[in-house]
């Protein structure tokens, strides 16, 4: 290969790299945590010691309420069932008027004060995943733009690792130098990781901004009908417009009942109706259908007054295209294998998030001078790199302890104050006494998480163990080995520190 081109392919893959190397940390340090989105539901449940879960009779009631309050809400809201989605029964309800999501939950407040929904911590290290944190929208689109600039990199990484593939994969040269250790480990983890990297690239990109993907398609090829080619894709019938003749629904109970004559092995988790208070309503309940495939999810569609089945859909009857974009979701998510892949993908993304850290460090580097003097701009990139990775890091795991003892509407607080602090933290202090001091925090709010879950529980995380429940130790087990190696970290950016050189990670610097 000419060296201009080795130039040029190094360039496209260091500056694609930076341009989104702290979203993405973020993104994967967060879905790491969202692999256990449902685990640490039921976590959070145990800690606050929840009564059983509330009966199926409270749902029509729920609705009813629900309805009488908010009368426009009858064109379209979801009933979630304790289980998959947590321990609550609840509406939740898109006010299309402000925007605004609200949750009516069985158990907790009456119907005429809601709610916003996706408040509670497990929601925002879910949120985290694909917004960073942003506005909802403004965060879909540009972690969209993040993975296809994602996609360069990995593919510009390819290019310039190639030619030294299988002399370098394993070689990790510890006495020659910090730059080239973390060089060492950076392609060593990008190069065994490849394949689910560009699984995550791709399937980011379309599951964020695939709508706006085939625009083209759109408007240049399919003369504007690409979307109703692509509809059955996305409902599993075709909308019915409302007769305007009101008519009383099915409790969900009859509906359930009715859903399992039709597909028994489906265990329902969602019940999404449509037009609910009208002759044509709908009403959409989804569920989980093991099989043999990647798509494991199904849905039967019945009338919402009669009850008549007006549609069915199993992975053996997805269209190309259904199998396609289901199959696409459950491979981000790691959700195809049991345990076994949701702890695969838990260490790929924690190895993901080492990834663009240790790309950032490689950046800083390579441009520090050999003077004691570093430029402005090596500074500020060190600065923002401790500020945004180990704030997230503190703020997820202040999250978890604000989960234990705090009620939702602190949760966002909670985050936010910890990741700017931490951000303010990394530009006040020099980048050497800021990493250690970071990661010591890291470490202590880390291993604070079964501290506080003790506290709201009133039970240590490993009792459990003698009842044989095995949720509490493995959450609150895992975040003291996070601490440890926090810990660790933090050590070893100290001793670093303490090294007399030119490096922006020296206190001489």
């Amino acid at each position: 290969m000419k060296v201009s081109t080795q130039k040029s392919f190094r360039n496209l893959h260091t500056w694609t790299g930076l341009l989104t190397g702290l979203l993405l940390f973020i993104a994967f340090y967060a879905g790491a945590i969202s692999v256990f989105v449902h685990e640490l539901q039921q976590w959070h449940g145990a800690v606050q010691q929840r009564s059983a879960p509330p009966s199926l009779a409270q749902a029509q009631p729920l609705i009813d309420q629900v309805l009488q309050q908010h009368p426009q809400a009858a064109h379209g809201f979801n009933l979630l069932l304790p289980g998959a989605h947590g321990p609550d029964l609840a509406v939740l309800w898109y006010d299309a008027e402000s925007g605004k999501q609200y949750k009516f939950a069985a158990d907790e407040k009456p119907a005429a004060t809601p709610q916003l929904a996706r408040q509670d911590f497990i929601n925002l290290i879910y949120d985290l995943h694909f917004t960073a944190g942003l506005p909802r929208q403004t965060g879909l689109y540009l972690f969209g733009i993040a993975c296809i600039l994602y996609g360069l990199a990995l593919l510009s990484g390819i290019v310039i690792y190639a030619p030294v593939f299988l002399k370098d994969l394993f070689a990790f040269r510890s006495d020659q130098g910090t730059k080239r250790k973390w060089l060492d480990m950076h392609n060593v983890v990008g190069v065994l990781s490849l394949p689910f990297h560009v699984i995550f690239a791709w399937s980011g990109a379309v599951l964020t901004i695939g709508f706006l993907m085939l625009a083209p398609f759109q408007f240049l090829v399919f003369d504007g009908k690409l979307l109703e080619i692509l509809e059955p894709d996305f409902d599993v019938v075709a909308h019915v417009e409302p007769s305007g003749v009101q008519a009383k629904m099915l409790p969900p109970e009859q509906l359930l009942a009715l859903a399992a004559e039709h597909m028994p092995a489906m265990q329902p988790e969602m019940l999404y109706y449509h037009d609910a208070d009208d002759t044509n309503g709908t009403v959409t309940i989804y569920g989980h259908l093991p099989s043999a495939t990647l798509t494991q999810n199904a849905a039967v569609v019945l009338n919402s007054a009669s009850g008549e089945l007006a549609g069915m859909l199993s992975p053996d009857q997805f269209r190309p295209g259904t199998t396609f974009l289901r199959g696409l979701q459950n491979l981000h998510y790691g959700d195809f294998a049991g345990y076994a892949s949701k702890w695969l993908y838990f260490v790929l993304g924690l190895a993901g998030a080492l990834l663009f850290y240790s790309g950032n460090l490689l950046w800083l580097e390579v441009r520090r001078r050999n003077s004691s003097a570093q430029p402005a701009k090596l500074r500020v990139m060190a600065s923002l790199t401790l500020g945004v990775c180990l704030g997230s890091v503190a703020g997820v795991s202040a999250l978890f302890i604000a989960g234990s003892l705090l009620t939702e509407a602190w949760h966002s607080t909670v985050y936010f104050s910890v990741f700017f602090a931490a951000l303010v933290w990394a530009f006040i202090r020099q980048p050497a006494k800021a990493g250690a001091e970071l990661l010591y925090i890291c470490a202590l709010l880390t291993m604070l998480v079964p501290v506080a879950a003790w506290y709201g529980s009133g039970a240590f995380f490993l009792t459990p163990l003698l009842q044989g429940a095995l949720l509490r130790p493995a959450v609150e087990g895992t975040a003291v080995l996070l601490a440890v190696l926090f810990c660790l970290l933090a050590r070893a950016s100290q001793r670093r520190a303490n090294r007399l050189d030119n490096s922006i990670w020296a206190k001489t610097a």
